[in-house]
């Protein structure tokens, strides 16, 4: 007799350096794509000490050790999505950009140049061959305002800057960006999507809360939202509405920051951000 073997949630890799704390890097993206459905295979490019108050401590992970596991994956767990976030240094970033241009897969890069306390992640060295060699090959870019600022040597002082800011980051070779606005003051949050084509705003209210591991939560739901077939719009809007959920339930543990609560999705109506049209 013969058996069909059982068919899979879809696979995403996700790329990035370690958090004990549970809240950002791999912690969190492992649970963000099990709660949205998706396999998560993990590749370590750091080890780091933190917790909710801050990072302590940072061991890069070799770049061949870097490559020698995504070989591995390649061998016999083809992604549908790959998701990338903290990588840590140059050898690295050109060891994934040389591995991922032999995949098919869409790209998600959260480029994560410093913790959120302001720990360094990524030095000058490192974002100059993430410009040239990483982000030509993504499908889909999530910086923040201070890592866009990086990217670009722009700055944003409000969100009348940002769509211009979001299509200099596209002129760098991604095919999507989506520039988060969290930095920003004001009593609402908005994110701006752009791919050449459509662009628009996603609006959320903001919350009182300085919170771990967002960015992290958002590009892996980002990710899971691709490999389940969605169009990149569809996929940040969805990815907002998880991380608004993530807000709305924060867990707190510890005398710093709290941790996004990574659950399956059950959003209220206030987690869907409202989409506008730019003026």
């Amino acid at each position: 007799m013969n058996e069909k073997a059982p068919s899979h949630p879809p696979v995403v890799w996700a790329i990035a350096g370690t958090d004990p704390s549970g809240g950002a890097g791999l912690p969190a993206d492992l649970k963000t794509l099990h709660a949205l459905g998706c396999y998560a295979a993990p590749i370590v490019t750091a080890v780091v000490a933190q917790n909710t108050r801050g990072v302590r401590r940072v061991r890069r992970v070799s770049a061949d050790l870097v490559r020698a596991q995504i070989e591995a994956l390649t061998e016999d767990f083809i992604p549908a999505a790959v998701k990338v976030g903290m990588l840590g240094g140059a050898p690295a970033v050109r060891a994934v950009a040389d591995a991922l241009a032999r995949l098919s897969a869409p790209i998600v890069c959260d480029p994560v140049l410093a913790a959120s306390g302001g720990a360094e992640l990524l030095d000058a060295e490192g974002i100059r061959t993430l410009i040239s060699r990483l982000v030509p090959r993504v499908t889909v870019l999530t910086p923040n305002i201070p890592e866009a600022e990086r990217l670009t040597g722009l700055r944003v002082r409000g969100p009348e800057d940002m769509p211009h800011v979001a299509e200099r980051l596209r002129g760098l070779g991604a095919a999507t960006v989506v520039l988060k606005g969290g930095h920003l003051a004001g009593p609402a949050c908005g994110d701006f999507f752009t791919d050449g084509e459509r662009a628009f705003w996603l609006w959320s209210l903001r919350r009182p809360l300085s919170v771990h591991g967002t960015g992290c939560v958002f590009a892996s739901a980002l990710a899971a939202g691709l490999a389940r077939g969605q169009r990149p719009a569809d996929a940040a809007r969805w990815a907002k509405a998880y991380v608004n959920q993530g807000l709305r339930l924060a867990l707190v543990f510890g005398g710093g920051r709290p941790i996004l609560a990574q659950v399956p999705p059950s959003f209220d109506p206030a987690d869907e951000p409202l989409r506008t049209a730019v003026e």
